[in-house]
């Protein structure tokens, strides 16, 4: 091609065409992630969502995240749909923790070359966590940047918006020393700790098809994200809980112990849950120490509230009533500095 031949974006590696498809398939299952404040429709410069009505003092929480390298193992297995429940669930958690509902969502989609039928599935997932959460999938972007992605590769970000009456905002204060913690079951790994995962699979030989539990171990590793959101939200309604964790990167170890005050600890009972198959696969092919499990993945327990002794037995009659299935798994002590977090 000589310097005189006229270049186009397509040329370069972008097709805008490809860019315009996507947005046309995705437009339906956008639409009926929408909730009535939702102004406009997609494919605007900015998305417009209208809160006035809805709280007297709101605050809004927000937050964002992606789903590591998980993403690498849904490439590889080429199962796409469900990656996105994964992405919404990681932000939409993270904001229920502090009382807030989630009410739009972002997503981020990039990659080398614009595969629609690859980004539609994506997309179709992030609309279904959507949702389940009670969303709307507001608006987005996706970005197709040549030379910056192999082949075949994508990488994802979530970015969410919650708002909660100020009175009812969470923020650890009113924990105290005897107030239980509850665990809630996780779905498997959820979206941390993959890099680790990922290792021990290959040491394995990359057992796809083994059984592991009900599931294969495909199966087992790319199970969504359970997205708490609404069974919680209606807990919320009807108990004064004192404080929720989210847990994610830093396991057990290390997300309980954020929304607790100075001067308290936390004493989880590891024995008042079965560690799930897929765990006890992951630490008997790893060799991986007990300390390194409870601070690297939620071990079967994929979100925790902290409540009064005295809420307790009410509080897991409703989780039962939701279908939840849960345990209490430990309590708030008072302790010293250097010992805030005790796992056995």
């Amino acid at each position: 091609m000589s310097a005189q031949t006229p270049l186009t974006y397509r040329d370069a590696g972008v097709d805008i065409d490809a860019g315009n498809t996507l947005v046309e398939r995705i437009k339906p299952l956008v639409k009926r992630t929408f909730r009535p404040e939702v102004m406009g429709g997609l494919g605007g410069f900015g998305a417009l969502f209208n809160l006035s009505g809805r709280y007297r003092e709101p605050i809004l929480v927000s937050g964002t995240d992606g789903v590591g390298t998980k993403l690498k193992l849904a490439q590889t297995l080429g199962r796409h749909s469900q990656i996105g429940i994964d992405l919404v669930g990681m932000c939409v958690n993270d904001v229920l923790v502090q009382g807030a509902e989630p009410l739009f969502f972002l997503d981020y989609f990039a990659t080398g070359k614009l595969d629609v039928d690859t980004a539609v599935a994506v997309v179709a997932g992030i609309a279904q966590g959507c949702e389940l959460a009670g969303c709307a999938l507001i608006g987005g972007e996706t970005a197709e940047m040549p030379d910056m992605y192999p082949a075949g590769e994508y990488d994802l970000a979530g970015f969410c918006v919650g708002a909660v009456e100020k009175s009812a905002l969470l923020d650890g204060s009113q924990v105290r020393a005897g107030d239980r913690i509850i665990g809630i079951a996780s779905s498997g790994a959820h979206a941390n700790g993959y890099s680790l995962i990922r290792r021990i699979v290959e040491r394995a030989g990359s057992p796809w098809q083994q059984t592991i539990g009900d599931s294969t171990l495909a199966d087992a590793l790319l199970a969504p994200t359970t997205i708490y959101v609404k069974p919680i939200l209606s807990v919320l309604r009807d108990f004064p809980l004192h404080a929720m964790a989210h847990i994610t990167g830093g396991g057990l170890q290390e997300n309980i112990i954020r929304v607790v005050p100075d001067g308290l600890g936390i004493r989880i009972d590891a024995s008042a849950w079965t560690l799930p198959p897929l765990f006890d696969w992951l630490q008997r092919e790893g060799a991986v120490a007990n300390s390194e499990m409870w601070r690297t993945f939620n071990c079967g327990i994929g979100f925790t509230l902290l409540v009064a002794a005295d809420d307790e037995s009410a509080i897991n009659q409703a989780l039962d009533q939701l279908g939840l299935s849960h345990w209490t798994i430990g309590e708030v002590v008072q302790c010293s500095e250097s010992e805030r977090v005790r796992i056995g």
